[in-house]
């Protein structure tokens, strides 16, 4: 049996790597990576390559950047040639970035068995591009291997036929658990004990001024507090500078490798988010989040774990941080499944269907 897994952004590859060594296990089973280059992290390699031990992809798109429907075409050009020249049995897509979508269009046409990890995630937020992508890709895939029950949910509510629909838990948790222990001895060098851990990128946050000035306002408010530690993207960091606003008193940091990044989040005081994977994994982790938007794709860190959507209020966010501070921040549990051993059951249900 032949699996070829496709990666194009940061988050797909802690997806992928707890598949990949699930499969490597099983008899019979070969194996193709291919990166489409969506994205390049310098800082991802070291954990890519060694943490995480995986090997060197085996094709490397080289898409780049771009608009979304550029980027997707480019994909889509690039990927069909390596389908039809290595012929795979079933192609694994990873999230909701467009190099998901873009493969899922062409073993659609080519008709190739798509697998979905992460599937069934709903935001019911279309102006969200990854929300278009999760959608399509859902409509599209053979297998869909959920997280969590609200995706069984959404899929059967679209018209998703329930044979398709596995519930295997949360890869992502796969990569944080057999990371942790490594993450946990890097260097805290300049970091304070008591810290609030800031990311910011969504375009919603970042891309208007009077909304990025709003939360820097915010984000100050907390710093005479609670430290406020901020590893800034290129992104946010470029529109703090072309809007003139004032972040000095904020301890600004270069983007961080995952390893150094998951240390400062399992030791924070609260996490203050726009992002999506954090939201899980500070579920895991016990760690209080507050989530900067008004909805979210993984609502069982809300109905489960640690997460609290504050949106964009100043007045919720300010509630929720005295609530942490006085000690008496949300107290959330570990979904079901969430236990590191997503990959190895989607490893057997494949190795299943390979056998029947």
């Amino acid at each position: 049996m032949h699996i070829l897994h496709v990666v194009g952004a940061r988050p797909n590859f802690m997806k992928a790597a707890p598949v990949f060594h699930a499969l490597r296990m099983r008899h019979g089973v070969r194996q193709t990576i291919v990166h489409t280059g969506q994205h390049y992290d310098a800082n991802l390699s070291d954990v890519f390559f060694s943490q995480l031990e995986m090997p060197v992809p085996d094709v490397n798109l080289a898409v780049g950047s771009g608009s979304h429907a550029r980027q997707t075409a480019e994909v889509m050009t690039r990927f069909e040639p390596v389908v039809l020249e290595t012929k795979p049995d079933v192609v694994l897509v990873y999230g909701d970035v467009n190099s998901t979508v873009a493969a899922a269009l062409v073993c659609a046409k080519l008709g190739v068995r798509v697998g979905h990890v992460e599937a069934g995630l709903r935001s019911f937020d279309r102006s969200m591009p990854e929300e278009i992508n999760r959608l399509v890709t859902d409509q599209l895939a053979d297998a869909l291997y959920t997280p969590s029950e609200d995706g069984d949910i959404n899929l059967k509510r679209e018209g998703v036929s329930p044979e398709k629909i596995f519930r295997v838990g949360n890869v992502m948790i796969d990569s944080l658990v057999k990371l942790l222990p490594f993450a946990q001895r890097q260097s805290r060098s300049g970091i304070p004990e008591r810290y609030a851990l800031v990311t910011l990128h969504r375009p919603a946050n970042v891309d208007d001024s009077a909304t990025l000035k709003s939360l820097l306002e915010s984000l100050l408010e907390v710093n005479q507090d609670l430290s406020v530690v901020f590893p800034a993207h290129p992104r946010t960091r470029q529109r703090i500078s072309d809007f003139g606003l004032n972040a000095e008193q904020l301890q600004l940091l270069d983007p961080l490798p995952y390893l150094d990044f998951l240390n400062l989040q399992s030791r924070a005081t609260v996490v203050i988010t726009d992002s999506g994977g954090i939201q899980e994994e500070t579920t895991y982790l016990g760690v209080p989040c507050l989530t900067l938007r008004e909805n979210t794709e993984r609502p069982v860190t809300v109905s489960l774990g640690t997460n609290v959507l504050v949106g964009r209020d100043p007045d919720k966010l300010r509630s929720e941080l005295r609530l942490v501070i006085a000690g008496k921040a949300k107290r959330g549990t570990v979904p079901p499944l969430w236990d590191g051993h997503a990959g190895e059951r989607i490893a057997t249900l494949l190795a299943g269907r390979a056998s029947q």
